[in-house]
């Protein structure tokens, strides 16, 4: 076995593994939102908190992988996993919010959001997609929807470029420091 047909191997098994912690992470993610109570919690105030907090949570562990990527040895695979954190965590977020601004009141959009509807709509959001079975029709409901659809727009063209900003930096300075070439997808 020559040491390229090695290196080609391990960088394989290397973009594997972190696909494969990718998709674990996100169906975790998918899971909890499914199995975790997500009751109706009184006031839009209330909800409006959850939100912040869960939007904290998304930008502080947002944060923490954009460290990881500049720590990394392999800065595109472990991009590659942050984006698998980032995109579900970021739907799921909405998706919840959806689903218990509906259980809150279910005047709130064109009919009552089961869990799954919540993340069907989220993602027809996200995707720009917008096929009008579901809408929001309460003001604070709109208001939400709204923050979503320039929340996708930042963090597909802001988001997208700081990760890969990242990832080019952290390759630089890797190739720098050891005056080879890495090896990292």
């Amino acid at each position: 076995m020559s040491v390229e047909h090695g290196v080609r191997s391990r960088s394989s098994w290397r973009v594997a593994m972190a696909a494969l912690r990718g998709v674990l992470t996100a169906t975790v993610l998918v899971a909890l939102y499914y199995l975790l109570p997500l009751g109706a919690g009184g006031s839009d105030t209330s909800e409006l908190v959850k939100f912040a907090v869960g939007a904290l949570v998304f930008v502080g562990l947002m944060t923490w992988q954009l460290r990881a990527i500049t720590r990394s040895d392999t800065p595109g695979l472990r991009a590659l996993e942050a984006l698998f954190l980032a995109l579900p965590l970021f739907l799921v977020l909405f998706a919840a919010t959806y689903y218990t601004m509906s259980q809150a009141d279910a005047a709130d959009f064109t009919a009552p959001l089961s869990r799954t509807d919540a993340l069907y709509f989220t993602v027809t959001i996200f995707s720009t997609v917008g096929f009008g079975d579901i809408s929001a029709k309460a003001e604070s409901a709109r208001l939400v929807v709204t923050a979503q659809m320039i929340l996708d727009l930042i963090i597909l063209g802001v988001g997208a470029k700081i990760i890969l900003g990242t990832v080019q930096r952290t390759k630089a300075r890797l190739t720098g420091e050891t005056g080879a070439e890495v090896v990292s997808p």
